[in-house]
């Protein structure tokens, strides 16, 4: 069987920086479709995609001010490693005596950070807290990182709060309390799957019953922004099991949900035991996938942020999908490099992006939460960078 190539010779992980840069040129639509197919053999139905995405973001990026930069918190601890997940992530049973002295040294890099941030005049648009899964950490060690980044930044100017909550297993009334008294409304939940015999392949311990109870809990606690993040390609799921998930997750109404191709990622488990696992072929990812984005659509939700990763089945995409004006800001500014993100933590990357010259550098803080802990100082110098 021959290998399915939609998004032909791109090899990109960002198609929508390419339909955004013809924009800013002047193209039009038709020239826009046209180039993607003439330079890189796209299907039409991925050019499409990729411009109405950049047709959406467009008018959010041109509102941004020539100040604005966004900040990153990673807290790199979860429950469990997912069979799937790459990410330099720490489970609670091995990693919890950590994390007080990884909060002391993260509460230095706020400082610290801070200082360089008025120093250079920078008007803060966007906070995201990611990881790992950031409701690991207890009630009062989660308020405790808020309050910090809230008496450490000027956050007057603030237009989006986000903190992923992705491990139903990691939420409480307490912390979502913590959360919504910062008046954050914007949170992750991500099932993956709604299927309770994938959820244990893939190694979570949670039931799809409570997703369902997290969701309603953060509703109840008056989160009015909620992001559910789905995969497509799942080990031993079927196109049946899929759409179950889809329809699952849409009953419940988040405001945006993200929809994902399994990609099979380097440092993984799932790369290391392949084997033993059944994956979809490539016509069954893109039904999938096609299912999922014209389900969305009928919802009333748009795609407005896309990218691409290495070992994608079927050679597709991720994409985000939200109703009209709830979209994530972080999540574009981050997906097509149009601002400064500043990242603290473990495993964070730095972007200082030079929108005049295009320019885009990067600072890198280590991965595992031990040598951050050890090597904190180093960690700080890393940021006088941004002081040039």
């Amino acid at each position: 069987m021959s290998e399915m190539r939609p998004w032909g010779l791109l090899t990109g992980i960002r198609p929508v920086k390419i339909a955004m840069k013809l924009l800013f040129e002047g193209k039009t639509d038709e020239e826009v479709v046209k180039y993607f197919k003439n330079e890189y053999e796209t299907t039409d139905e991925k050019a499409a995609l990729a411009l109405s995405i950049a047709k959406v973001e467009k008018p959010i990026i041109d509102s941004m001010p020539q100040n604005g930069i966004s900040l990153y918190v990673g807290i790199p601890f979860c429950p469990t490693r997912c069979l799937y997940c790459s990410f330099v992530t720490n489970s609670i049973r091995h990693s919890a005596k950590l994390i007080p002295k990884y909060l002391e040294c993260l509460m230095r890099e706020i400082e610290y950070t801070a200082e360089i941030v008025r120093e250079k005049g920078y008007t803060v648009e966007t906070v995201y807290i990611g990881g790992g899964t950031p409701t690991t950490l207890e009630a009062f060690q989660l308020e405790m990182l808020i309050d910090k980044l809230y008496k450490s930044f000027d956050l007057k100017n603030l237009r989006e709060f986000t903190v992923e909550a992705g491990r139903p297993d990691t939420i409480t009334e307490d912390k979502l309390k913590v959360i919504k008294s910062f008046d954050i409304d914007r949170i992750s939940i991500n099932p993956q799957t709604m299927n309770e015999q994938t959820l244990k392949i893939i190694g979570r311990n949670h039931t799809p019953q409570q997703i369902v109870k997290a969701y309603e809990m953060a509703r109840k606690c008056g989160i009015d922004i909620i992001n559910m993040d789905i995969i497509a390609g799942l080990p031993g799921e079927d196109f049946e099991m899929f759409r179950h998930t889809v329809s699952e997750v849409e009953a419940l109404e988040p405001e945006n949900t993200t929809v994902h191709t399994m990609s099979i990622k380097r440092s993984s488990r799932l790369r290391e035991t392949l084997s033993k696992y059944s994956l979809a072929e490539d016509g069954k990812i893109a039904e999938m996938v096609d299912y999922a984005r014209e389900t969305l659509m009928a919802k009333g939700k748009h795609p407005y942020y896309l990218y691409r990763q290495k070992n994608m089945l079927g050679n597709l995409e991720n994409v985000g999908y939200s109703k009209k004006g709830l979209e994530s800001l972080y999540n574009i500014f981050i997906m097509e490099e149009v601002q400064t993100i500043i990242a603290l933590g473990c495993g964070g990357v730095t972007k200082t992006v030079d929108r005049e010259t295009d320019r885009i550098e990067r600072i890198f803080n280590v991965k595992e939460p031990h040598d951050y802990i050890e090597r904190i100082d180093e960690m700080l110098k890393r940021k006088d960078f941004l002081r040039e």
